[in-house]
């Protein structure tokens, strides 16, 4: 049986395609620490540590261990130490985010009410935001165009759209960072609207279990 298992082991990971590593930090480092007029908004939101995150992706080799030894049945890692998990002592520990607060619940999101969104809190104008979510093919938008409306409100001077396009641009290239390397999910501005509540949510417990979800993801074979 251990033979077996070994041998099915070993054919799962030489089917496995070659994976794919990206890091944000360029991207984050391109729009900087936050303009003057909106500092006091994005500390309140205590995500600043955040903009100090940098992730190296350059050992493939360590990163496609761990992606390979993930079990998701018991999220956890199979080392030949041990088995090893990622806590919340953990997640507080290097990202410095709060693990005790209130919980955001984010609900799947229409296309439809992600443009409504979008022109509610960032402030652009409907054709736009169609424009945007229809090649991104979803409720999605890319990194790019959220750091172009942030520069672009930065002019018009429209500082609480800015302070949320910028936490909405530092999210989706950290805490919730996905396998398309490009776009972020509308529904986290949502944990936006009120930038005064923002800070009291449990970003720590969202990180963890946002990170459980894409390994579960990654591990299989053939994601």
């Amino acid at each position: 049986m251990i033979l077996m298992n070994f041998a099915f082991l070993y054919t799962s990971i030489q089917k496995r395609p070659e994976l794919k590593l990206s890091s944000h930090g360029r991207k984050v480092h391109s729009l900087g620490r936050p303009v003057l007029a909106i500092e006091g908004l994005v500390a309140g939101t205590r995500l600043c540590p955040l903009i100090a995150c940098l992730v190296d992706t350059s050992d493939r080799g360590l990163l496609s261990s761990f992606v390979e030894r993930w079990h998701r049945e018991t999220s956890s890692f199979h080392l030949p130490v041990g088995e090893v998990m990622i806590t919340l002592d953990d997640v507080s520990s290097l990202l410095h985010l709060l693990v005790a607060g209130d919980l955001h619940a984010f609900q799947p999101l229409h296309v439809d009410d992600a443009v409504q969104m979008l022109m509610d809190l960032l402030m652009v104008s409907a054709e736009v935001a169609r424009v945007e979510t229809g090649q991104c093919r979803g409720p999605y938008i890319r990194l790019q165009w959220v750091h172009d409306i942030y520069e672009c409100q930065c002019e018009a001077g429209h500082w609480t759209a800015v302070a949320r396009a910028y936490l909405l641009h530092l999210l989706g290239c950290t805490l919730f960072a996905n396998k398309s390397a490009t776009n972020v999910h509308v529904v986290y501005l949502e944990a936006l609207r009120d930038l005064s509540q923002t800070g009291r949510y449990a970003w720590g417990v969202a990180a963890l279990v946002h990170m459980y979800d894409q390994l579960n993801d990654s591990s299989v074979s053939s994601s």
